[in-house]
């Protein structure tokens, strides 16, 4: 067995971590989806659901992680040797390489456009209908699909192979700030387009009369796809630190550069969008078809499309890694296997189990599983049900099976004072399941198409929103409340 590698610094941890978090999802992803959720309020649930969801999560798997010093399968086995709970760590490998598999499809079609807006492709069109339609052309290309699909698992595995801190590390000490960098330009380039000032208002000025219960458990389902949760990537990534290590304050800081970051990409979109009059609810298509209109429209759009197309390869290639990581840790830690041999063979096979999905919107159009093609399979199967799986999984494992004393005690290595103990095993024993249940009960429940169950699902959703609500306002407040009052104590004790 290879030698186990550990984070060179803090800082290129903080970054690849927060890389693996950030992806498609984040600038692709989360702008279409406030656009259907009515902008501003939106973010404002989006932003709870990281803070009651996302921390005690990303907080519960760095711990695992480090105390097991092992890949996502051996973490259970060294912490409930003797038992049957390392499936949670199996089900979250399997999760995140299927993952892989389409999410590289989705990455080769930016990779694509990044080279079609260098060559000047789309300001040769005649009209933004044709702009808009060539996605559709472009997306059914066998030859393309599946060139970028191979050209961008090719990227990953470049930098996977050169291991923790020469490959992993060092890549993304590179690749955020370049990310950062090209995110703040395309924010001043839209903010300062006339018309834009419509955007930052929809963006920043709730108005939560155009806010449903459906967007609760949008946000939801974000916060738990973007921080990568459930799919065994921070465990991994965590095995990798060293009991110096701050947990807590990796936690809050990986969430918070995550949601940072997403917000950015927000700021670069929505004032673009209503500076030329297009509606900012349209769905996955808001990048591809929309977004390349508003460039052939702005001024320096030949410059900052194909800047744009380029911020989203990183955004993916950083999330790729991690997914292709996580597969890798697996094979070295329980197989033996050397990390060349593991990342050239499971390169290759996540290559070939993405090809249907990279055909699903062109040959394979018309071929189903369960009535969906290949790639809404994939995704349907790891977003609705393995990864709420995984998280809820996690959680109960954590807090009831590993115990929070323990868990504590694990976090306290590098953080002594952690006063916040109490409350996030509190949020790991009662809330966070109840919560993320409910992602795995609805993502059940969108699989039926009987006018029943959609009814009843939808009265489910509206009455389990506001519990959500409340649930939310009293934890914030609680824990405010706990914190200042232990704050208090300390004081007088000192």
């Amino acid at each position: 067995m290879e030698k186990r590698e550990h984070w060179k610094s803090k800082f290129g941890f903080i970054l690849a971590a927060t890389g693996g978090a950030i992806g498609l999802g984040n600038i692709w992803r989360f702008p279409y989806i406030t656009g259907k959720n009515g902008g501003a309020a939106f973010v404002l649930i989006y932003i709870g659901c990281c803070i009651i969801v996302g921390i005690p999560l990303i907080l519960a798997e760095l711990s695992l992680g480090r105390r097991s010093q092992r890949d996502a399968v051996g973490t259970f086995k060294v912490i409930k040797p003797g038992t049957g709970w390392f499936w949670i760590g199996g089900m979250g490998v399997a999760t995140g390489y299927l993952i892989l598999s389409y999410y590289s499809v989705v990455a080769g079609w930016t990779i694509g456009y990044f080279f079609e807006s260098l060559l000047g492709t789309f300001r040769k069109m005649g009209s933004p209908q044709a702009v808009a339609s060539y996605f559709d052309t472009y997306s059914a290309s066998p030859l393309k699909a599946i060139g970028f699909h191979g050209f961008f698992i090719v990227l990953c595995m470049i930098i996977v192979i050169r291991g923790i801190q020469g490959g992993i590390e060092r890549a993304c000490k590179l690749l955020m700030p370049t990310l950062l960098g090209i995110l703040l330009i395309c924010i001043i380039r839209s903010v300062t387009l006339e018309g834009s000032l419509a955007g930052l208002t929809f963006f920043i000025k709730p108005d939560f009369s155009k806010l449903s219960t459906q967007a609760i458990f949008e946000a939801l389902g974000q916060s738990f796809f973007t921080l990568s949760l459930g799919m065994g990537a921070v465990i991994t990534y965590g095995s990798y630190l060293t009991k110096k290590d701050n947990l807590a304050s990796s936690a809050v800081m990986i969430t918070f550069l995550d949601t940072f970051i997403a917000i950015l990409a927000g700021f670069a979109i929505f004032p673009a969008i209503f500076a030329f009059g297009l509606p900012p609810d349209q769905g996955p298509g808001l990048v591809f078809r929309s977004l390349t209109n508003v460039f052939n429209a702005m001024p320096g759009g030949a410059v900052f499309a194909p800047l744009f197309f380029f911020l989203l390869i990183i955004a993916a290639v950083t999330s790729g890694i991690s997914l292709l990581e996580v597969i890798t840790a697996y094979f070295v830690d329980e197989r033996g296997w050397s990390r060349r041999k593991t990342v050239l063979t499971m390169g290759t096979v996540s290559f070939l189990l993405g090809i249907p999905a990279a055909l699903s919107f062109g040959r394979l159009q018309g071929v189903h599983i369960l009535g969906k093609t290949p790639f809404s399979f994939v995704e349907g199967l790891t977003a609705n049900y393995m990864l709420p799986l995984g998280g809820l999984m996690i959680s109960v494992f954590v807090a009831y099976i590993w115990g929070g004393r323990k868990a504590i005690d694990e976090v306290k290595v590098g953080n002594p004072v952690f006063i916040t103990g109490r409350i996030w095993v509190f949020l790991l024993r009662y809330i966070c399941p109840f919560i993320v249940a409910q992602i795995l009960l609805f993502g059940v429940l969108s699989e039926f198409t009987s006018p029943r169950v959609i009814s009843f699902s939808e009265i489910l959703r509206y009455y389990l929103g506001i519990i959500d609500i409340v649930i939310a306002a009293g934890v914030i407040i609680g824990g405010a409340i706990y914190i200042i009052s232990i704050k208090r104590a300390k004081r007088r004790e000192g």
